[in-house]
């Protein structure tokens, strides 16, 4: 029995520029993908160069998402570029280090006279950052001075008025019963000067029997 031809799509494949397609019969045909080219890694730990990441669904160069175009070589040129920026950074992480201990001796020169400016530099913030603290100190405590002298000035004022009312009040009282004291005293003598002259005009003993 004789299968009839399948008809498939065209999968993309990576390679080098200059390479024309590659057809294999009537019904297959390769079409040729050229991705960015990635260049050693040995020149890249020193470089700033990005290296592009390609979608697996749809590779440069193919107007039409499909999902045939997943093919293991987008994804090699993927995991290439993810293990090429590690040892970037491994490189950029060990380039710290190298110098001090493996450098030259200017490149550990470099490194001591690098690392005194920084610590002068640090010496240098926390100075100007103590030295700031202490006239936030210092200003505080003319702050809370201030506030105390007001506090006692205040104060100070208040017993003053206090003691000013409550001597008007003592003066107004000695006055208020001084007062009633001559009232009492007039009031008292008016009544005996009137008890005596009803006397005068009306004894009890007026026919002088109780003699």
């Amino acid at each position: 029995m004789k299968l009839p031809a399948i008809c498939a799509a065209s999968t993309p494949l990576c390679t080098p520029h200059g390479i024309p397609p590659v057809r294999q019969n009537r019904s297959l045909m390769v079409t040729p993908m050229t991705f960015p080219t990635i260049p050693d890694s040995a020149l890249l730990l020193t470089s700033n160069q990005s290296i592009p990441r390609l979608n697996p669904l749809h590779p440069p160069l193919v107007h039409k998402r499909i999902v045939s175009l997943e093919t293991p070589a987008v994804h090699h040129h993927n995991h290439q570029r993810t293990v090429l920026m590690q040892r970037r950074e491994h490189y950029k992480y060990h380039q710290v280090w190298r110098k001090p201990f493996y450098g030259t001796s200017s490149e550990r020169e470099e490194y001591r006279k690098e690392l005194r400016e920084q610590l002068k530099k640090q010496i240098e913030e926390k100075c100007a950052a103590l030295k700031l603290h202490m006239v936030d100190k210092v200003r505080e405590v003319e702050n809370l001075r201030e506030v105390d002298r007001r506090a006692l000035s205040s104060e100070r004022e208040q017993r003053i008025q206090h003691s000013r009312a409550m001597t008007q009040y003592r003066d107004e009282n000695k006055r208020l019963m001084e007062q009633s004291w001559r009232e009492r005293a007039l009031t008292r003598s008016q009544e005996a000067l009137k008890e005596r002259e009803l006397l005068r005009l009306n004894p009890i003993n007026w026919s002088g029997t109780l003699k």
